[in-house]
């Protein structure tokens, strides 16, 4: 049977992009959902997100149960999990933009705005940038090094440095990349990052964590 891919549909994902991306990189069953007994369902999970840390959080936990089946599904179950952007911010335990907000707080860490080293450095940081690997990602071989596309204004600070997968540098370094067992987040977009962004959702395809 074909695997079912959730993409998580919260209001705040640039959904449409992701799922053709996914679909490009050999996604058969993408379910584009918020329900939470297809995410329960589901063998891997795409968590998406654009704008504030706030919206996102309160869109999540705006829809009934959703956030519960989240749970089950990864942290219990043990399911593939991808959060790009947002979605990676979303696994801290807080983010203080607009106000202190609970994440989900699956990776402990704190979502702060960037503050360059350099004042010429301009946020947000957008567009194309390094991705260089930690020196233990503990993801698996899921994250290369490469050039990814990033767009953000703020950043997750793991309070374990042992979550970095991989940095890059915007004045000063910045998490590119967080992992521990069967969860993934990367803060740049992979459904922007042409070439380099869809090897990645292959090989999220194919892990098995």
């Amino acid at each position: 049977m074909a695997e079912v891919l959730a993409l998580i549909d919260y209001g705040a994902g640039n959904l449409h992009s992701v799922a053709n991306a996914l679909r490009a990189a050999g996604a058969g069953g993408v379910a584009v959902t918020a329900d939470p007994a297809v995410v329960r369902a589901a063998d891997r999970i795409v968590l998406p997100g654009v704008g504030s840390f706030r919206a996102c959080a309160e869109g999540l936990r705006a829809i009934p149960g959703l956030v519960a089946a989240l749970e089950e599904r990864v942290r219990v179950g043990g399911a593939p999990f991808l959060g790009i952007c947002v979605g990676m911010q979303l696994l801290a335990s807080r983010g203080v933009e607009h106000g202190v907000t609970a994440g989900l707080d699956w990776i402990a860490g704190e979502v702060r705005l960037i503050e360059p080293t350099d004042p010429a450095i301009k946020v947000p940081h957008m567009g194309w940038n390094d991705v260089a690997l930690a020196p233990h990602p503990g993801d698996g071989g899921l994250i290369e090094p490469g050039e990814a596309y990033f767009l953000h204004s703020y950043q997750f600070l793991p309070a374990d440095s042992a979550a970095i997968a991989a940095m890059t540098d915007h004045g000063g370094g910045i998490v590119a990349a967080v992992a521990r067992d069967n969860v993934v987040g990367v803060q740049f977009h992979p459904e922007k990052s042409q070439a380099y962004g869809l090897a990645l959702l292959e090989r999220f395809l194919e892990w098995r964590p």
